[in-house]
């Protein structure tokens, strides 16, 4: 008998012992795939940083990770891979599930990761030029979303070509998503009353860039060994299309895109094109129906170099799918979006640049949900929806940036190159705690402002929330003041890139942080 008693207290122990906990397990998850728009200042609407706001929300959570519904993140992982997934791998999902399922227990608080910072302005230094939408107030009432569009000059006199592009919400809390478009014609007109404009009017318009909450700038690689670029005209426009949720009803903004160019006299730049390379604008959905929409482009003239996928459609969407079928008769893969939304649009840059040789036709495939158990449908009962530039119509396209091949493209790691480039042009900002020199090229110290007795972690981060090097873990403090060296390396000893990074301190549950450059 006590033999049995020793046993099931064991077997007891282990499963306490193996029991997840917000402070050591679920934290830090939240951290990456949460809080960049579950942020004080982000367009989530509510916070998701701390136990305290999770906990409660713990059963909302647990059905929108079951379903996938969040982290929104459309693209199938099976199908294609892309740069800066921000989706749940199945241990994270099942770790999050298993914790919400044993009554969410916090652990030890002192044990918390440190919170991610989220910059408020730009996050790219400087800029060669800046276009601001005007003043505009949001007439999304509750129940009805509002999407308006801008036409706005450049300026530019002479022709350019683009590295980087950063769209800068004027106010995070009610951007839902912008599309960024040249317009080379200067042909665009401006619509902010119909509220229902989505769409440029002139198909020469090429969308170049979109923002999501949580994306980080367009940037392309600008360094050896691979330099790339989009050109913009002299006397181009930029054509704004926002959209505004309900409920954000006399809010106000005023959204700008900054465009990053290269040196006039620089050399080796290969030219990207943008552009709708599917597009079908003769179909007709009819009412209480699922109608399946395809399109093609003919034989590829030559090799092509594919770096990013951008598939649209309206509030009728439900699935489309892009692939190529090679001369060899090879299916190339580059988007399977199984449950569209049409709040989640993004550019879908792959994960190594995928190649189309000479010959491949490109196609599309998605199915549109024209009945009355379609939450999204616009139309109360259903009607019959034709193409159209308005939310209220329907589209099917496919934009892809992509370039002519050049031998060995398929091999660049694309995560890399970006990531390496938009650290080369991040900001400055001013410390809370003291580090020095900032910036730093062999190391830096920092100064922390301690409390004797207290626990406290000291963590490194990068600009998207992912966590660098434990400079300091789970130590009690013996004084008022820490002092701590970082070399500039992560947990594997490698030397991180050039960029922005932060450190982030927890002394016995309290949070601070500063911000580090790296030269």
């Amino acid at each position: 008998m006590k033999q049995l008693v020793l046993f099931s207290f064991i077997l007891c122990s282990i499963s306490i012992n193996a029991q997840k906990t917000w402070s050591s397990d679920v934290a830090q998850i939240f951290y990456t795939k949460c809080a960049t728009c579950h942020h004080p200042s982000g367009i989530g609407g509510f916070s998701l940083q701390k136990y305290s706001e999770v906990s409660p929300m713990a059963n909302a959570i647990s059905d929108a990770i079951s379903t996938d519904k969040m982290p929104p993140w459309p693209p199938s992982k099976k199908y294609q891979k892309y740069t800066h997934d921000r989706s749940l791998n199945d241990t994270e999902k099942q770790t999050v599930l298993d914790w919400i399922k044993n009554n969410v227990p916090e652990g030890n608080p002192a044990q918390t990761p440190l919170l991610p910072v989220f910059p408020e302005g730009a996050m790219l230094a400087g800029g060669d030029l800046t276009v601001r939408i005007p003043k505009y107030m949001s007439k999304a009432s509750i129940g009805k979303d509002d999407y308006v569009c801008f036409s706005v000059p450049t300026g530019i006199t002479e022709k350019r070509s683009i590295k980087a592009i950063e769209i800068v919400p004027g106010n995070r809390k009610i951007v839902h998503h912008a599309l960024i478009f040249v317009d080379q014609t200067a042909s665009e007109t401006t619509d902010s009353t119909s509220g229902k404009c989505s769409s440029p009017g002139n198909p020469s318009t090429v969308l170049i860039a979109g923002y999501t909450p949580g994306a980080t700038p367009v940037t392309f690689p600008n360094k050896e060994p691979l330099k790339l670029g989009i050109t913009m005209e002299a006397g181009a426009k930029i054509y704004f299309t926002m959209h505004y949720p309900d409920g954000s009803y006399g809010e106000f903004d005023s959204t700008k895109v900054i465009f990053h160019f290269y040196p006039k006299d620089e050399t080796a730049i290969r030219e990207v094109s943008a552009a709708a390379v599917i597009q079908n604008w003769n179909f007709s959905l009819p009412p209480n129906k699922k109608t399946a929409v395809s399109a093609s482009y003919k034989a590829l003239p030559s090799d092509i170099s594919l770096l990013s996928v951008f598939p649209h459609m309206h509030l009728l969407g439900e699935s489309i799918k892009a692939y190529g079928i090679s001369p060899k008769n090879d299916t190339i893969k580059f988007i399977d979006v199984p449950k569209w939304d049409f709040h989640w649009q993004d550019f879908f840059f792959f994960k190594n640049i995928v190649f189309a040789p000479k010959g491949t036709v490109i196609k599309g495939e998605g199915i549109y949900d024209n009945t009355s158990d379609n939450p999204n449908n616009p139309n109360n009962p259903p009607i019959t929806v034709v193409p159209g530039l308005n939310t209220a119509n329907e589209m099917f396209l496919v934009y892809f940036h992509y370039m002519i091949h050049q031998a060995g493209d398929e091999n660049y790691d694309m995560e890399s190159l970006i990531t390496a480039s938009l650290n080369e042009a991040l900001t400055i900002d001013k410390s809370i705690l003291k580090v020095f020199p900032n910036p730093l090229k062999d190391k830096c110290q920092i100064i922390l402002p301690s409390k004797i007795g207290e626990l406290y972690n000291v963590v490194i981060y990068d600009i998207q929330g992912k966590s660098i090097k434990n400079l300091i873990k789970n130590q009690q403090s013996n004084s008022k003041e820490i002092s701590l060296i970082w070399d500039g390396t992560n947990d594997n000893g490698e030397e991180v890139r050039k960029g922005i990074y932060f450190v982030s301190v927890n002394l016995g549950g309290t949070f601070s942080t500063a911000r580090i450059i790296k030269e």
